[in-house]
């Protein structure tokens, strides 16, 4: 088949990966003028690891993972009340830092280096839009041409395009938590070590501090707030979004003015409202939806990265095995995934987030004390040895459909 695909990040190149394995002639539209590898620190856990060792990728991920050795829950004078180290044993369940942490833009590298020489990548376009029959998808690009394709796939993110218009007008798949995160880069220094520290302040804020290579350091601020401008400030220029946060964080203390400084000056920055895609149907006629336009999970979850790699490989396998019976091969997408991403979404709970980002002093100090505790008892370390799935349940990554000869 002629596929389109909208969307050159992660779930879409490892789309493009299989089908192309699969004998299909692949195009990758992606909006931005060149590849998209940038962005902050990702993880892959349970059956997201399985996928990329399928691929063949998964020494080339090794010789690329971020040095994380654990998370230290640290006071304002950036002492650790308690450390959580990453499992490391090869069983069990991951902890806050996985054995498989790496940065954004190298796992979009890698994925882009496998995937190059056989699927065609167009960079500084995107699908404004299209129509469809029984036999094709007519794609409408943003420079003004069309393009004749057997089947379109939006993985075009979390804010998806092609989602909007294969669903009815009006119709708002986000689940919303009532968190907010941005993420940027500034100068490492000598104490910042290989752990990543967590700083918790009255008035559900949070400070995240995590060092992935010796001159940068990665920032974090989260937020716990239900207003309208909160909601609304991840649509404002980045200069705007960027008084927001230095005036909801000013005077939280440890290394606040230190971050605030380096955001001016970051050559990366991101802002976005945390949030799960959740609906009921993943394709319409020749549209499918993967990655974070069909189910992000939302970066609490821990298998947004994983969930979009699962994903890619479920649906590209099943278009492999059938593909001269498009309805039936996206039924089973939808069939065969569904239970995996329900129990990957279903890992966010809001009551235990809100516990995370407390409110008042003694609720934080509560928190830090408890988990200090835990820590002295080891708990953290044994739940994850001797727990016996991870986050992804015990769902497993169906095998993939079987190569054409000619291939």
């Amino acid at each position: 088949m002629r596929v389109l695909i909208a969307g050159g990040g992660i779930a879409g190149q490892a789309l493009a990966f299989w089908l192309a394995r699969g004998g299909h002639r692949v195009t990758v539209v992606e909006r931005f003028p060149a590849l998209r590898a940038t962005g902050a620190q990702v993880d892959l856990r349970g059956q997201g690891i399985e996928a990329v060792r399928r691929m063949g990728l998964l020494d080339a991920v090794r010789d690329r993972l971020v040095d994380e050795k654990g998370v230290a829950f640290v006071d304002a004078r950036g002492r650790a009340r308690a450390t959580i180290m990453a499992n490391t044993s090869g069983r069990g369940r991951q902890t806050l830092t996985s054995e498989y942490e790496i940065m954004r833009g190298d796992l979009v590298r890698i994925l882009h280096d496998a995937t190059r020489h056989d699927a065609e990548y167009v960079f500084g376009r995107s699908v404004d839009g299209f129509e469809q029959d029984e036999h094709r998808v007519v794609a409408h690009f943003s420079d003004g041409s069309s393009g004749e394709y057997d089947l379109l796939i939006g993985a075009d993110g979390q804010g998806s395009r092609v989602r909007r218009a294969i669903h009815p007008e009006g119709f708002d798949p986000y689940w919303r938590v009532g968190i907010h995160m941005a993420y940027w880069f500034v100068p490492r220094i000598a104490s910042d070590s290989t752990v990543r520290d967590t700083y918790m302040v009255p008035g559900g804020r949070q400070i995240m501090r995590r060092s992935h290579n010796p001159t940068e350091t990665q920032v974090y601020f989260v937020l716990r707030e239900e207003s309208e401008e909160a909601s609304a400030i991840h649509r404002e220029p980045v200069e705007r979004q960027q008084e927001f946060w230095a005036s909801r964080f000013r005077y939280a203390g440890w290394q606040t003015e230190r971050f605030v400084e380096g955001m001016r000056t970051s050559p990366f920055f991101y802002s976005q409202e945390v949030a799960q895609v959740r609906t009921d149907t993943w394709s319409e006629g020749r549209v499918a939806l993967a990655g974070d336009a069909a189910h992000c999970a939302s970066p609490y979850s821990g298998m947004g990265v994983s969930g979009g790699l699962v994903g890619a490989h479920v649906l590209a396998g099943e278009i492999n095995r059938h593909p001269d019976d498009l309805p039936t091969a996206l039924a089973n997408y939808d069939t065969v995934l569904r239970p995996f991403v329900d129990a990957i979404q279903a890992e966010v709970n809001p009551r235990l987030l809100r516990l995370g980002l407390p409110m008042t002093r003694r609720a934080v100090d509560a928190f830090q004390a408890v988990t200090a505790l835990a820590c002295f008892l080891r708990v953290p370390d044994l739940v994850a040895r001797w727990s016996k799935e991870d986050r992804g349940g015990d769902w497993r990554l169906p095998q993939g459909a079987p190569r054409p000869s000619a291939a």
